[in-house]
């Protein structure tokens, strides 16, 4: 019994030294690891004062931490970032679909600010700049070398002002210069139309008022169709739009599915993460559905095409998507500024990230730039175009009037459809799909 009592003492002090041995290298390290931060913020405290003793011309102390928290912030990656009180109120106000500016949503590559994509009927769209654009210069002044808050801050003015900004374009072998007239930023959501039978909604960007729109764009254009049957099937054109909030994304995503997952987000902390599933309720009640996107097509656009794509309930047309899979939450800081911070990645429905990757279209197609305009021919030279032009020619005599009125009818949306594919090739294309699948699934219901 003294033995055994004696052996279980003894694995005790071994345990408390196996113990000590472990948990001090870890104590120590900690140590040095905190005491190691301290000497650098000692640093940037000496570097402070320094500045503000030494420097050349008086410097604003509230300006400098700024700079040097922002510093900080965007040194993680090009999406963080410290706005300040007045940037922070602008945002608050831009989410609300209303604000001042060009109208692009920009990002930084390579110390130039790259054009994430144009916004639609801003001055900045009407002056031609395209997704995928660098701005190199804003009135003549080199963006190189500045954070992209500050080149953001350069191309702000009153509305009404004048701006040039330098652009170097690919395939384009100079830079050249775009004189664009800020203005008030008013963005429609959400803008519907019918194009022959298929209801195209072109979503622009996502804020407080992307999902209201969408649902009744929908159904002002389903009710002036005469019908759900009446229409072969969406659109959903998310080219050149930025993103925009997460919650509108997954409302967009739930809109045209029933159930499963939606998107994912996972932190730093597995814990953190979250999954978002869809509710019961189709807006489209399993009409198809043909997602439009391309290189501006970026964030909330791409949770919303992965989303579509993954459960198999559209297909995505057009050229890959910018690839920014990560979320940022904007956190409210003291004095009214707020902090943009990087959190998290998010995840499609199959566990993709469209991190640096994009979403792939099921079926790539270019947007052709617009060709030179053909000689036009001669109105007074007599030409027949057909057999219908031709004097003394024979009657149809296999329809009748109504047939034959329904023949033009057909040729008259084909020919509008042509018309449409001149203007916009890769929406000629969705709707030509939208076609293809509705005469099947007619074949195949015997209809």
């Amino acid at each position: 019994m003294r033995k055994f009592v004696m052996a279980a003492l003894g694995g005790t002090v071994a345990g408390i030294v196996a113990t000590t041995q472990v948990a001090g290298p870890l104590l120590a390290e900690e140590s040095a690891r905190s005491s190691n931060v301290y000497e650098q913020l000692d640093l940037f405290g000496d570097i402070f004062e320094r500045i503000r003793s030494q420097y050349v011309e008086p410097v604003d102390d509230t300006k400098l931490i700024e700079a040097a928290i922002n510093g900080m912030l965007t040194s993680l990656d090009p999406h963080s970032s410290y706005l300040s009180p007045d940037d922070a109120a602008a945002m608050r106000v831009q989410t609300r679909g209303e604000f001042g500016g060009l109208g692009i949503e920009v990002t930084q590559q390579d110390g130039y600010v790259k054009v994430v994509s144009p916004m639609d009927g801003t001055p900045a769209a009407q002056a031609g700049i395209e997704a995928g654009d660098f701005i190199t210069h804003v009135n003549g002044e080199s963006v190189l070398g500045l954070t992209l808050d500050q080149a953001v801050e350069m191309m702000r003015g009153p509305v009404g002002s004048e701006i040039v900004i330098t652009v170097v374009r690919e395939g384009e072998e100079e830079p050249f210069d775009v004189t664009i007239t800020r203005d008030t930023i008013k963005l429609t959501a959400v803008r519907a139309r019918t194009e022959g039978s298929s209801v195209v909604l072109r979503v622009t960007t996502f804020n407080d008022q992307t999902t209201p729109n969408l649902e009744s764009g929908l159904a002002e254009q389903i009710k002036a169709a005469g019908g759900i049957d009446k229409i072969n099937g969406i659109v959903l054109d998310l080219r050149n739009n930025p993103g925009g909030l997460l919650n509108q994304a997954i409302k967009v995503s739930d809109s045209f599915l029933d159930s499963g997952e939606i998107v994912s987000t996972r932190g730093r902390n597995p814990a953190d993460g979250e999954r978002f599933n869809a509710t019961p309720g189709d807006l489209a009640e399993g009409k198809p559905i043909v997602v439009l996107i391309n290189g501006g097509s970026a964030s909330a656009s791409e949770i919303v095409a992965g989303a579509l794509q993954d459960h198999h309930r559209a297909i995505v047309v057009g050229t890959k998507s910018f690839g920014k899979g990560s979320v940022q939450t904007v956190m409210p800081l003291r004095g009214d500024g707020a902090m943009r911070l990087t959190t998290a990645r998010y995840y499609t429905p199959s566990g993709r990230s469209i991190q640096a990757l994009g979403v792939s279209p099921d079926i790539v197609v270019e947007q052709p730039r617009r060709a030179a305009e053909p000689a036009t021919e001669d109105p007074t030279r007599p030409r027949a175009r057909s057999e219908a032009d031709l004097r003394g020619r024979l009657t149809n005599d296999s329809l009748t009037e109504d047939e034959i009125r329904q023949i033009e009818a057909d040729r008259a949306k084909a020919e509008a459809a042509a018309r449409l594919r001149d203007e916009d090739y890769q929406l000629a294309y969705a709707i030509d799909i939208l076609k293809g699948l509705s005469v099947i699934s007619t074949e195949n219901t015997g209809q």
